[in-house]
């Protein structure tokens, strides 16, 4: 569940569990597993197979709900597809087991636009500026819900609500996860809320007393209600009565506070229904869970010591209703760095699936929850490295005891289809063919290497060469040393007579069978025996092979070719 929320923006200093009941149920506890473990009791291999066994333990009617969901604040980014493929994969055992199941996401974009963010991401998941789009959409409308906000792309969207909900559901759809988004901003307008509401206005007190344990500055007149101006369409507290029975409230357009600011409404005095308006989020959240009688919830930390016990209590207390089965997870790094819509640091499902496949990401999501994770772009090699050899547990074509059982359980949920047959070129290998733009000859040099072979079959060579455009996106992206271009045919060049003997000498060596880490501590033993500038050797290899004065570690990225095409080049045959 996102961060943000109206309550905690209305200004108020929140004493996280201050005087509250513990919750029957930890949310830290549920979902531990994920790989290792020493087999006793009743520890699982994957943690979705633990928070399935809380789901059935609760004797659950069908179908069973899973729930997630976000304020469609700035960019839908990696971090708020958390809960959807979490929830996935709980809701794909549970499937398993034989339940029927209901995953939703909720937008809850009835909540105010707060503040303008500095990025934002357009309908293809490309992240852009805010100066590249209509800010004025943005910046015309702070305190009004984000359903009411125009489009800022004008790409035929409703509003800036439906245009965040579309790329949630884009994301959902490219990794294969059948959930449903639901609007917080229909749910009023439909009626299903107002049960809710009326009950939490009829229990005013108890509202007031149980908020009270969590939140300063919540006094006598405190009402657990925002209408919606129907002048200027800005969210205020200030609601003056309330006729529960006539499903109303009279309020003045004092505006909200927001984001640590004071967003100003217009003055207007008028009477909203319930319908026209909306709980704040600490009455909103456990509202939600009673509406879409949910059964399970994931949520980030952040929440695990504050909404979580309001919302529990809330609950019980107001509702008299049962909180679902919670599951914290921890939260993960971009690059070494907090994600932050606001400061643009983020990257999006949609970035990320034009640099690894969607397995990659999913096993990404697969691994303990309860582990702090970075996801390093510029490192992605590393990460393509670890799902490979999960595969290959799985398949055992490799030995690892401590991660077989996470492997064994976890990996037919990971992957649309286990294929014993399927080729996975190692990433900076599909690197490194990705220099090269002929198609035959990426299979020429993967075969040389021993990817390929006469037995394997099309349908796995072209879903291999998938990789290699995915790495070459990658060497584009971060720009590293494998975003040069190998040339297939011999460039023009014009070397001293020494800098040619030092590169047929150099020619002997590769023929000779050596590894990358060998040709690159020859190419300087080489350039010291002709007497030839190490910087100029490197220069003649560079243009031999590229057609530039630079480029990659020449020696390891010589030695990643098929030995017969460098001996070739370096001697200038053609």
């Amino acid at each position: 569940m996102s961060a943000d929320s109206d309550a905690d923006d209305a200004g108020d200093d929140v004493r996280a569990g201050a005087d509250a009941e513990p919750a029957e149920v930890d949310p830290h506890a549920v979902g531990r597993g994920g790989g290792g473990g020493d087999g006793e009791g009743d520890y699982r291999a994957f943690w979705a197979d633990a928070v399935a066994d809380e789901i059935e333990a609760r004797d659950p009617d069908e179908p069973v709900v899973i729930k997630g969901g976000v304020s469609p604040s700035g960019i839908a980014h990696i971090g708020n597809f958390n809960e959807i493929i979490r929830g996935y994969f709980v809701a794909a055992v549970l499937r398993e087991r034989g339940w029927t199941v209901r995953q939703v996401f909720t937008s809850d974009d009835k909540d105010a636009l707060r503040k303008l963010p500095r990025k934002l991401a357009d309908t293809d998941g490309d992240v852009v500026d805010l100066g590249d789009v209509n800010a004025g959409a943005l910046g015309k409308n702070l305190g009004k819900p984000y359903t009411d906000i125009p489009d800022p792309f004008d790409d035929g969207h409703e509003s800036y609500a439906a245009h965040f909900a579309a790329l949630l559901e884009a994301d959902a759809e490219a990794l294969d996860i059948p959930v449903e988004m639901v609007s917080n901003t229909d749910l009023y307008a439909d009626g299903d809320f107002d049960d809710v509401v009326e009950c939490v206005l009829r229990n005013a007190d108890a509202a007031r007393e149980t908020l009270a344990k969590y939140q300063d500055k919540v006094d006598e007149d405190y009402v657990p209600f925002m209408a919606q101006c129907s002048e200027c369409g800005v969210l205020t507290q200030d609601v003056r009565g309330v006729d529960v029975d006539a499903g109303t409230v009279d309020y003045r357009c004092s505006g909200i506070d927001a984001g640590g600011r004071h967003i100003e409404g217009c003055g207007h005095e008028g009477t909203a229904t319930f319908r026209e308006g909306k709980l704040p989020w600490r009455f909103e959240w456990p509202g939600q869970w009673e509406v879409l009688d949910v059964d399970f919830e994931p949520f980030g930390k952040d929440h695990a010591e504050g909404s979580w016990p309001s919302g529990v209590d809330i609950a019980r207390t107001v509702l008299g209703n049962e909180p679902p089965v919670p599951m914290v997870y921890e939260w993960f790094t971009l690059n070494g760095e907090p994600l932050s819509s606001s400061e643009g640091h983020v990257v999006t499902v949609q970035e990320v699936l034009d640099l690894i496949e969607p397995e990659v990401l999913r096993y990404f999501f697969a691994r303990n929850p309860k582990k702090a994770k970075d996801f390093n772009v510029e490192r992605l090699d590393l990460l393509v490295d670890e799902f490979d050899r999960f595969e290959e547990v799985y398949f055992g074509e490799t030995a690892d005891e401590e991660l077989k059982p996470l492997a064994d359980r976890a990996y037919p949920f990971v992957v649309d289809e286990p294929r014993g047959d399927r080729v996975r070129l190692p990433y900076t290998f599909a690197a490194v063919l990705g220099m090269v733009d002929d198609r035959d000859f990426r299979v020429k040099l993967a075969t040389d290497e021993g990817h390929f072979d006469e037995d394997t079959p099309e349908w796995a060579i072209e879903d291999a060469l998938e990789r290699v455009e995915r790495a070459r996106r990658w060497a584009e992206r971060c720009d590293n040393e494998y975003n040069y271009r190998l040339q297939t045919d011999l460039p023009e060049h014009d070397f001293d007579d020494d800098v040619e003997a030092a590169l047929d000498d150099l020619a002997a060596f590769v023929a000779d069978g050596h590894t990358g880490e060998e040709i690159q501590g020859e190419i300087y033993e080489t350039a010291r025996r002709h007497d030839v500038e190490v910087g100029d050797f490197f220069e003649a290899g560079y243009r031999l092979f590229f057609d530039e004065t630079q480029g990659p570690r020449l020696g390891e990225f010589l030695g990643e070719l098929e030995r017969e095409f460098v001996v070739t080049r370096l001697r200038r045959d053609g």
